[in-house]
């Protein structure tokens, strides 16, 4: 959930991204810091302050949220567990962290990281504003918001209820004691969709006593939590029923390889349309040159495909993302989501024996659930 976005840079290796939604949110802060917060507060400035004293706030506390994020971030990798990138979004920010931890002081580290940082940050603002209240009126109305906002930020995260950075700090300790962190995540989860159900009625509760644009935000963000709580646990649970199977129960078999020489064009009509598969090898003399897919397909605009080849719009052999046929399940779904793949192929001894995709995964769940496994 709000994971794509518009990439602005890297910082310490990681990527960072911006989704549309993070315009939206900074545009009502700004709005709300320069329109209300400020011009209540501090009366006797002028509109170029109010203005120029929101937009810098606002850009600072989008700027603490992304040092929140990116103290998890550093935690992680320090750790060994890869970090995809952190996206800023309109309920703040969340970093993409590939797998879960594997130890509960693990866990525990890592979602502490992030309301800590929070907190220092919040410390430094307010003695910024300890030092310049009687020098800067500007400066100090930044500094103190941006204090108060920063701890008001580490406490909200604090509270226990997964997948919030509380509630990963709850489940840890709870993993500790029952050492199963099945068990665990669905206390956790359970204790996160309540609060979600909190917000969504105080956020009810407001909106009868008219406080219409703040209660629909807090509805809105206990909807949010008590479904990302709900997905958190599924994911786990998916992951659970998938681990200990290879992809060689589930791999489909009947790969059939095109002709290097065919158009794109060609794949559509001759193979794509005809059969429904969605992914094919590209072979020359039994040698295979790659793989495309319908992803690599839509890449190409529908009045080019028939003058580009398919050895064009592949994925080459060598920067192929595969498996071997005895590799976990849960490990297979895990590279899936983290890399936004759908179809992944099969190789032993650097021959491609059968694919594997979401839809294997799907129909292997389905069926076990059918069966009560």
């Amino acid at each position: 959930m709000f994971t794509g976005g518009i990439p602005i840079g890297r910082l310490f290796g990681v990527q960072i991204k911006l989704h549309p939604s993070w315009f939206i949110i900074f545009g009502l802060v700004t709005w709300a810091l320069s329109a209300l917060y400020f011009p209540s507060v501090f009366p006797e400035w002028d509109q170029l302050t109010y203005w120029g004293i929101g937009v810098a706030t606002s850009l600072l506390f989008f700027t603490s949220v992304l040092v929140h994020e990116l103290a998890h971030s550093i935690v992680a990798q320090r750790e060994g567990i890869p970090v995809r990138g952190i996206t800023l979004f309109i309920f703040g920010g969340v970093s993409q962290i590939t797998r879960e931890p594997q130890s509960p002081g693990l866990e525990f580290r890592v979602g502490l990281a992030g309301p800590l940082t929070s907190l220092v940050i919040g410390g430094i603002f307010w003695g910024l504003w300890f030092g310049v209240r009687n020098i800067s009126s500007p400066l100090a109305g930044l500094s103190f918001w941006l204090g108060l906002i920063n701890v008001a930020l580490a406490a909200f995260n604090l509270i226990p209820g997964f997948p919030l950075d509380g509630g990963r700090v709850f489940r840890s300790i709870i993993w500790w004691r029952l050492k199963d962190v099945k068990r665990a995540t669905r206390i956790a989860a359970g204790f996160g969709r309540g609060i979600g159900f909190l917000f969504i009625f105080g956020g009810l509760l407001l909106l009868f006593q008219g406080a219409l644009l703040s209660g629909i935000w807090i509805a809105f963000i206990g909807w949010f939590l008590q479904n990302a709580a709900a997905s958190s646990y599924e994911q786990l649970a998916i992951q659970d029923v998938l681990r200990g199977h290879q992809v060689s129960e589930v791999m489909s078999q009947e790969c059939v390889r095109v002709p290097a020489r065919i158009s794109v064009e060609e794949l559509v009509q001759e193979h794509i349309l005809t059969s429904g598969r969605r992914c094919f090898p590209v072979a020359d003399n039994g040698n295979v040159l790659g793989l495309i897919t319908m992803q690599e397909v839509k890449k190409i605009p529908a009045e080019e495909r028939s003058r580009t080849r398919v050895t064009e719009a592949m994925v080459p052999y060598e920067k192929l993302r595969w498996v071997p046929p005895e590799e976990d399940l849960s490990e297979v779904l895990q590279t899936m989501t983290t890399e936004d793949i759908n179809q992944m192929p099969v190789l032993k001894d650097r021959s491609i024996v059968g694919l594997v995709g979401r839809d294997n995964l799907l129909n292997f769940i389905r069926t076990r659930s059918e069966l009560g496994k």
